[in-house]
């Protein structure tokens, strides 16, 4: 299986999306500050993720997700707790 998913950082409140095929290993590396991309803005806590059969569908999602819809979508999907923290 390959995932999908979105951290929210503890420290700014950003969110984060990615995509992997071991979301427990790859959770600790982004609060391990092992990826460039989130490094410095941990801890974090995973507020979403998908599974997928494939590589190519994770990407796609991820791909998405990050887009203007996709964006639009979690918003939607996560109101209530979006709302709860503060994020909209």
């Amino acid at each position: 299986m390959f995932y999908t998913y979105i951290l929210k950082s503890k420290k700014d409140g950003k969110m984060y999306t990615g995509f992997t095929k071991d979301l427990r290993k790859r959770f600790k590396q982004h609060n391990d500050n092992l990826d460039g991309y989130t490094k410095g803005r941990g801890p974090f806590k995973i507020i979403y993720y998908e599974a997928c059969e494939n590589e190519y569908d994770a990407r796609s999602r991820e791909k998405y997700l990050k887009s203007g819809k996709g964006k639009r979508y979690i918003k939607s999907r996560l109101k209530r707790f979006l709302f709860r923290t503060g994020c909209i």
